[in-house]
């Protein structure tokens, strides 16, 4: 058993967090489930941290005076004045397509639709006829201001089968190919013969399109993606799969390769509905996540209940109602795993609440507040559900990153909403301060990878109003998580998990944390220890070397 000490440093330890801190000018919590708003920074009077001793992958010792410890320490290690943290949790993940973007065709930065094919061309030409899978493209973004037509992608990929899925997933761009080898396709519901399918049409696709992937290809894209999140700080993942999302395979290689190889904890979920025994027998913990009651703004499929500002004839897509959700929480509860629904839209987040208060109702509020179940996006939403949501203990799984890239009066959310409903979106501190617990994420290939730049986002919120202070936002983004998954950790403090980034953050602020102003360079990476072993950089497998 080594004892290895870490010190010279800056420890992000808050000891002050007895009382929670709402943002000023919000009522504190009360009432309902007990759930708390994340801690803020440490109070004035502390004194910091600069050192840890680790033992046997866990915490056994934080302060500010090392030599106290220094006598039984086996190894010790110099920080040489970089901050450690806890380590990052990514409450909202798709590992396998995360991948396969950051080794292959991302679209993201494309600046128009033909700069897009001919990015698409070039892929087809490399890959020489294997299928071309690519996400991230965003017509709006476009002077062209529409998704690429099928004899396009034909053209641009050679007759192959093409599959480009819109920046927010809940659309595609098909090529002939494709649908020549899924032709169920033409018969349901969001077909178009421009090769553009949303709904079930683009589901159906979605599973030909990536079944097409070869196990190997799988599994290297997965590498990829877990040694990018550990080379972020993230020290854990919350993997949301489900049968119109990857696949049961693909979950299970998933949980293989992350325990056999370096790499940040990742916590399963399945998003089917009545899907208890399938969850079961994958061992998730959830048969949660994006399980799909609406769909995307982006795509016009997020469930509205007022039509779209920019498309008057639609409010969007509803998959589910209030009583399938209640039915398959019930379920859930019973069974001791977490629901969680996928809900965007302020119809579709109606929904959700609904089903989840009839299935409160029937097992009972102190079951359900303990299965802490869950809801993803959660993008809009009013004070009344708001309310509801903290009576009952659901954890509300958020992406900042929407509201930095989409949000604003001159955003895509105000192009498809009009600016008074996109102001009033990702109300963070509404529901931080009525107790609503929150996780942030990515829903990364939809948004990349990036920690820091989550708590930025949640710091810079487009409605100054919901704006959450920097230790609120940090604390949303690790313990955050840890508590969605109804895990310990997220925290530095004896008896914690040793899971931890250590950074080189330069200055820091009266918080203890880097400065995140626009512009300003998120930190550097040094190192990831999850449970005592080092993560990143690979090749290293204790935290003293």
């Amino acid at each position: 058993m080594t004892r290895t000490l870490l010190h010279g440093g800056r420890v992000y330890a808050p000891t002050g967090g007895a009382a929670p801190r709402v943002p000023p000018g919000r009522p504190a919590p009360a009432g309902g489930s007990g759930a708390r708003v994340p801690p803020g920074p440490p109070a004035a009077t502390d004194r910091p941290a600069t050192a840890l001793l680790v033992e046997d992958g866990t915490v056994a010792w934080v302060g500010a005076d090392p030599a106290a410890v220094a006598g039984s320490a086996d190894v010790t290690v110099d920080l040489d004045g970089a901050l450690v943290t806890p380590a990052f949790v990514d409450a909202h993940v798709h590992a396998t397509s995360t991948g396969l973007a950051l080794d292959g065709l991302d679209l993201s930065a494309a600046a128009s639709l033909a700069e897009a094919l001919a990015a698409v061309e070039r892929h087809a030409r490399r890959t020489r006829g294997r299928p071309v899978l690519g996400t991230g493209w965003d017509e709006t973004r476009w002077p062209e201001r529409r998704p690429p037509t099928r004899s396009e992608l034909d053209r641009a990929g050679y007759g192959g089968l093409v599959y480009l899925s819109r920046v927010d997933v809940h659309s595609a761009a098909v090529s002939s190919a494709l649908l020549a080898a899924a032709p169920q396709v033409t018969g349901l519901a969001g077909f178009n013969d421009s090769g553009h399918l949303t709904t079930d049409a683009h589901h159906a696709a979605r599973r030909v399109a990536y079944a097409s992937v070869p196990r190997g290809q799988r599994r290297d894209a997965q590498r990829a993606m877990l040694r990018h999140a550990a080379a972020l700080g993230i020290g854990c993942l919350h993997e949301l799969a489900g049968p119109d999302i990857s696949a049961a395979d693909d979950l299970a290689d998933l949980l293989a390769l992350a325990t056999a190889e370096p790499a940040p904890e990742v916590v399963p979920y399945w998003g089917e509905i009545d899907g208890v025994a399938a969850a079961q027998e994958l061992g998730a913990v959830g048969a949660a996540g994006d399980l799909f009651v609406d769909g995307a703004i982006g795509s016009h499929t997020a469930c509205l209940s007022a039509p779209y500002a920019d498309a008057p004839a639609t409010a969007g897509h509803a998959y589910l109602d209030a009583g399938a959700v209640g039915r398959h929480t019930v379920a859930c509860t019973r069974a001791g795993l977490q629901a969680g629904f996928h809900a965007i839209g302020d119809a579709a987040v109606r929904t959700v609440v609904e089903g989840y208060a009839a299935a409160a109702a029937e097992v009972g509020v102190p079951a359900f507040a303990a299965a802490r179940h869950r809801l993803e996006h959660l993008e809009m939403l009013g004070p009344d559900q708001v309310a509801e949501l903290a009576r009952l203990g659901v954890v509300a799984s958020v992406q900042p990153a929407f509201d930095a890239l989409w949000g604003g009066p001159d955003g895509m959310y105000a192009e498809r909403l009009g600016v008074d409903r996109a102001m009033a979106m990702n109300p963070f501190v509404d529901l931080a301060a009525a107790g609503v617990p929150l996780a942030f994420g990515s829903d990364t290939p939809v948004t990349p990878l990036g920690p820091w730049e989550g708590v930025r986002a949640a710091v810079h919120h487009h409605a100054a109003a919901q704006r959450l202070p920097a230790g609120a936002a940090f604390a949303a983004h690790t313990r955050g998580g840890w508590l969605a998954a109804r895990r310990d950790g997220g925290v530095l403090a004896p008896g914690a998990p040793a899971t931890f980034a250590v950074w080189a953050a330069g200055e820091l602020g009266p918080d203890g944390l880097p400065d995140l102003a626009p512009g300003n360079p998120a930190p550097t990476c040094l190192r990831t220890v999850v449970r005592g072993e080092t993560i990143h950089p690979q090749g290293t497998s204790e935290v003293d070397r």
